[in-house]
């Protein structure tokens, strides 16, 4: 069983950063996609991003493209979701998700992770 665990969510101005992580327990994340979803107050839940842990790949999804970046520590377990240049619109609840099925490409439906963590608030002030 796999144990997802974000951290690192925060009120932040427009035009701040803040880094979101995702550590796992009970299972090391190699051979996993990693993905980072969120949800704003009375919508569905989206794709921002996702990372093959076995090469580095990754995708995202056009809100975020060139703003948010994210990367992997074997050491550590753990899947950074680094948020730059924030905007209000990036407000919202943030989830690591992770499946350790045999997908090829990368997906973007939230159905296709079957390990998801508590989520983390993304508060971005102006």
């Amino acid at each position: 069983q796999v144990q997802l665990v974000e951290s690192g969510g925060g009120l932040v101005q427009v035009g701040g950063s803040l880094r979101l992580s995702c550590a796992a327990s009970g299972r090391t994340f190699s051979r996993f996609l990693v993905a980072w979803f969120r949800q704003a107050p009375e919508k569905e839940r989206v794709f921002v991003g996702t990372i093959r842990w076995s090469g580095g790949g990754t995708y995202y999804g056009d809100s975020v493209k060139g703003r948010f970046t994210i990367s992997r520590d074997n050491a550590k377990n753990t899947v950074y979701l680094q948020m730059d240049s924030l905007k209000p619109d990036d407000t919202a609840v943030y989830y690591c998700a992770a499946t350790a099925n045999s997908i090829v490409g990368y997906p973007i439906r939230e159905d296709l992770y079957e390990h998801w963590g508590q989520g983390t608030q993304v508060t971005v002030s102006s």
